[in-house]
Order: C-alpha cells, then structure tokens, then sequence
C-alpha cells in the first residue's frame, strides 16, 4: 500500500516529466532540507558555492528525470544521489581550481630582482628569466609582471586557456630549478 509521501513524490516525477515549474517547489518543500544536508556534507566551503550547486541539482533532477526508474530507487534515494555526485563534482572543482591558483603563487612580488633590492647575491630576475626559452619568457614575463589576463594571452595566440596555464606551470618549474640550482651555487 502506498503511502502518502509515495503519493506525492509520483505526482511531482510525473508534473516534472511533464515540465511543469511548480513540481520543482514542491519537490524543494519535500525533498529541499535532504539535498541541502548532503551537499553541505560533501561540499565545504562558502554558502554561495552551496547553494549554486543545490540550484545546480534541482536543474539536473529537472533535465535528467527521464532517467529517474522507480523500479531501481525511489525518487528520494535518486535526488540524493543526484545531490551527492553533484557537490562531489563541485569539490572536485573546487579543489582544482586551488591547486591551479596555488600553482601561480610565483608572481612579481615573489620574483625577486635589483630594482627591489630583495634579489639574492649575484642572482637577478633578468637573469633568471633569461633561461627559459623566448616563447615561455614572454609568455610568462606578460602574465607575471604585466599582469595580461590568461584570457587575452590565450586570445592572442589562439590557443586554448588551459595551454596558457600549462606554458606558466611549466615555466614556473623551470625557473625553480633554475633558481634553487643557482642559490646552491652561490651557497645560499
């Protein structure tokens, strides 16, 4: 026999099939405290990128319920499903997005040189630069010292945003192979 709750959770399955926006509040009144747990559970961080991710839910529960089968779950166990790899997706994001951010640490106020006085004996950021090769120097002397947005280096020499951000990281590597190799040589 099925309970009211069943009841409910079939009407709302079907008035979502049908797109019809008014199941999604229901399904927020129902359901709504349930995805907001399980994504604060397995998304830390701020409350807006929480709650983008729970509207990013509901969007998925609303593009995706064709593939909802009561056979397998119940509406419930698939929303939270749902919920669940979404605020992992975001986490995972989320963490990338971090490691890439951390990964260009190396910025001119860290890049040593004469004019500031902080570079260490005998080593100068020219000098350190002009190890890498013309490309990656400009490249990285546009972005690090000019402050050119990853966006327009990638805009200007028709590559994607991702090579940009490889050319820096690898970049970056090498200037602190280079650096450590010299700070050894001159015993600092």
């Amino acid at each position: 026999m099925e309970n009211e709750q069943e009841k409910r959770e079939r009407a709302i399955v079907r008035r979502l099939r049908k797109k019809d926006e008014r199941a999604l509040r229901e399904l927020i009144d129902l359901h709504g405290g349930l995805l907001a747990v399980i994504v604060n559970r397995y998304l830390p961080g701020s409350p807006q990128d929480r709650e983008e991710c729970l509207d990013d839910v509901l969007l998925a529960i609303w593009d995706h319920i064709e593939s909802f089968d009561a056979k397998r779950n119940t509406f419930r166990q698939w929303c939270a499903a749902v919920a669940k790899y979404r605020a992992i997706d975001y986490a995972r994001r989320a963490m990338k997005e971090r490691e890439r951010r951390s990964s260009e640490a190396l910025d001119a106020e860290r890049l040593p040189s004469s004019e500031t006085g902080f570079a260490p004996r005998g080593i100068e950021a020219d000098e350190v630069l002009a190890r890498l090769p013309e490309s990656e120097r400009r490249l990285f002397e546009q972005h690090y010292l000019e402050g050119v947005p990853v966006r327009e280096l990638a805009e200007e020499r028709r590559v994607r945003e991702s090579w940009v951000h490889n050319k820096l990281s690898r970049g970056r590597r090498k200037l602190k192979k280079i650096w450590t190799a010299r700070k050894e040589v001159h015993g600092e």
